[in-house]
């Protein structure tokens, strides 16, 4: 796997140490407060579950945008 690959148990504040255009994603998944800690420490399949989003869909989104990004 590469090191930027994201996957669900990645926390939210790893994926946005990646690449910040990631925030885009997250905020069009309902994950609108990415500065506070208890965010940023969630991992990407918690925070999906507390917002009703698809993980495997946000993680396949966020893996397209870095693929394109570089």
């Amino acid at each position: 796997m590469m090191e930027n690959t994201v996957t669900k148990d990645m926390p939210i504040g790893k994926v946005l140490s990646i690449h910040r255009g990631t925030a885009r994603i997250l905020m069009e998944f309902g994950m609108h407060c990415l500065g506070c800690p208890h965010a940023t420490a969630e991992s990407l399949e918690d925070a999906c579950r507390a917002h009703g989003a698809n993980v495997d869909e946000l993680v396949h989104q966020l893996n397209e945008f870095l693929a394109e990004a570089k």
